[in-house]
């Protein structure tokens, strides 16, 4: 691989707004991919790629290179240095590359391989925060798969579509996929691409959606006419979700404390067909109130850490806090017990997160059956998913019964 001047430049003006402005690296990277339009597909490829894989690595490969935050830009070309020499692409020639020991890289590597904080490029909190919920074993597993580039997974819109069908239509847009075992709406794409560009997405055959994430409305048990309430719906992968599942009868309202994340929602809906969809913006408690003893089912997707897609979002390593974690759990308990009421005598309930921690999953399902609503459910079904036995995203979900 040849290194492009501008193509370097662009990443390293990508990493300082990502490293020093703690700019979200998704939205870095896509306003730095529309600088050039004479960026091909594969310079905008190594434009994300480099950028991505940097930002994983940052603790490794700032120790290595012997730079401390805030980095300057020479700090961030020594950075870039590391990433050349692990990767074995060759340094140019270039001022900015002047003098890089790449013997003592390559020792310094080895050397702090052997320290799993260093080896997986993590801060020390997490590290051992994972190590004390799973244990050093499973963590030490996990926080490796965590570390792996994610796949490509989309999930197939049966409102419109079958695998079949939906496969052989990308394909003949040079989009090859293939089918994952036991994921019955999930295709697995072959090679990275743009997919949104595709006729197939723009007619709404399918959404992009981890194989995990997957799980869960068919967890929620629902069935064609029923009244399920997404109480914390976002942009609505799962609300679309259980639309198919429910053939596009009965009614799904679809919570947010977001307006914009339902606009956005709607026009999902909207292009997948999915006519059966309500948003309500949470801006006031009566929202919810109104709700009480209605729904026959309830998904909760709780706002959490995160820690289980760290794949597709490596910057969250950095940006998440130990404040944060003990905050959000408050909030997830809080959750629980307010949108729980909706559900009605005999209806189900699923309580959902993606992340890998106890604290977060199974100890707050446990904590709220011991509260007075909760008292009023029972466990039916819980799942981990951990991303070193599925290869997918670490996600978990509950599955309770109002008695």
């Amino acid at each position: 691989m040849r290194l492009h001047r501008n193509l370097v430049f662009a990443t390293v003006d990508a990493l300082a707004e990502i490293f020093n402005e703690g700019k979200y690296a998704d939205k870095v990277i896509a306003n730095t991919l529309k600088r050039d339009k004479r960026w091909g597909s594969r310079d905008r490829g190594f434009i994300a790629e480099t950028t991505y894989d940097i930002v994983r690595w940052k603790r490794l490969y700032a120790e290595i290179a012997e730079v401390k935050e805030p980095f300057k830009r020479e700090d961030i070309f020594r950075m870039l240095a590391v990433w050349c020499v692990l990767r074995g692409v060759k340094i140019p020639d270039w001022p900015q590359f002047e003098k890089t020991p790449e013997r003592r890289i390559k020792g310094r590597f080895d050397e702090l391989s052997r320290i799993r904080k260093f080896r997986e490029s993590i801060p020390d909190w997490m590290d051992e925060l994972g190590e004390k919920e799973l244990g050093e074993k499973v963590w030490t597993k996990e926080i490796h798969a965590l570390n792996e580039q994610a796949p490509v997974v989309i999930r197939v819109n049966n409102l419109k579509t079958n695998s079949k069908e939906l496969a052989a239509k990308l394909s003949e847009e040079g989009v090859e996929t293939n089918p994952i075992r036991n994921y019955p709406e999930a295709l697995e794409l072959k090679e990275r691409a743009n997919i949104f560009k595709t006729k197939a997405f723009q007619d709404g055959l399918f959404e992009v959606q981890d194989a995990s994430s997957q799980r869960v409305a068919e967890l929620l048990d629902v069935k064609p006419g029923m009244r399920v309430v997404d109480t914390c719906a976002g942009a609505g992968g799962k609300t679309l979700h259980l639309a198919a599942l429910m053939e596009n009868k009965g009614q799904i309202i679809a919570l947010d404390i977001y307006g914009n994340k339902l606009k956005e929602l709607k026009r999902r809906a909207k292009r997948a067909g999915a006519h059966n969809v309500e948003t309500r913006s949470i801006d006031s408690t009566k929202v919810i109130k109104k709700l009480y003893n209605s729904a026959d089912r309830v998904l909760i997707d709780a706002p959490c850490s995160g820690l289980g897609v760290l794949s597709r979002n490596p910057d969250a390593k950095w940006k998440l806090q130990p404040e944060f974690l003990e905050k959000i759990k408050n909030t997830q308990l809080e959750i629980l017990e307010k949108y729980s009421r909706i559900v009605k005598e005999g209806g189900k309930l699923v309580y959902a997160t993606c992340s890998i921690l106890p604290s977060e999953n199974e100890k707050q399902v446990q904590k709220f059956l011991k509260t007075e609503i909760g008292r009023d459910f029972k466990l039916l079904k819980e799942k981990k998913i951990l991303s070193n036995e599925s290869g997918y995203d670490g996600f978990y979900m509950a599955l309770l019964q109002k008695d």
